[in-house]
């Protein structure tokens, strides 16, 4: 019987953990939490929405050329409970197809829009053989802008290993989620954080 809870943690003494971003690619602020990580020699994992990487599938290459790791996260970006059967499954399969398209591989991660999710769409991400990846702080709310400090304070609690952060690199202004990723990447591998994918996280 497929596992279907969602992933908001991994349980590793390993002290590593896994930064996420929602929504894009966007070609304002996806290069700047690249260049991001690039200094800090980490790694990232980019739920990236379909519609969004047929604009701009050129971020979707380097972002995988760089060693992050893409994500699935839908077509559209919809409610998964409010569709039916096979209209999750089109959502899904669609990105999937896209992902390998440009990247040459399948994902092998998935996260359901605004963490939405119900027993039938379970279902069909557990056919799919995904895990379903949720975060730990969602408190920090990154995409209602809140203010860089609150963004930093609210993800800072929530760290220790195994933890998943979600952040989000797509639509609206960005520049609060990036100034706050480039403090805590600094703080955390500082303190001696590894900063890896989510499926790298889930092996350790």
């Amino acid at each position: 019987m497929p596992n279907f809870e969602i992933i908001n943690e991994v349980n590793t003494d390993r002290k590593a953990v896994a930064f996420t971003f929602d929504d894009g690619p966007n070609p304002v602020y996806t290069p700047q939490v690249l260049e991001i990580f690039s200094e800090a020699g980490a790694k990232a994992t980019f739920f990236m929405i379909g519609s969004q990487m047929e604009l701009h599938p050129e971020l979707v290459k380097l972002a995988y050329e760089q060693g992050h790791e893409i994500g699935n996260h839908t077509f559209t970006h919809p409610s998964l409970p409010e569709l039916h059967k096979q209209e999750i499954k089109d959502e899904l399969i669609q990105t999937d197809s896209l992902i390998e398209k440009i990247t040459g591989t399948r994902p092998q991660v998935f996260r359901p829009p605004y963490f939405a999710y119900n027993e039938q769409a379970a279902g069909i991400v557990g056919e799919m053989g995904y895990p379903a990846i949720g975060a730990v702080n969602g408190d920090a709310t990154d995409w209602e802008m809140p203010g860089v400090e609150h963004i930093v304070d609210k993800s800072r609690e929530q760290v220790r290993p195994g933890s998943i952060l979600i952040f989000h690199d797509g639509y609206d202004d960005r520049s609060q989620t990036v100034e706050a990723v480039r403090i805590l990447v600094k703080e955390l591998t500082a303190d001696g954080y590894e900063l890896l994918t989510v499926s790298e996280l889930l092996r350790s």
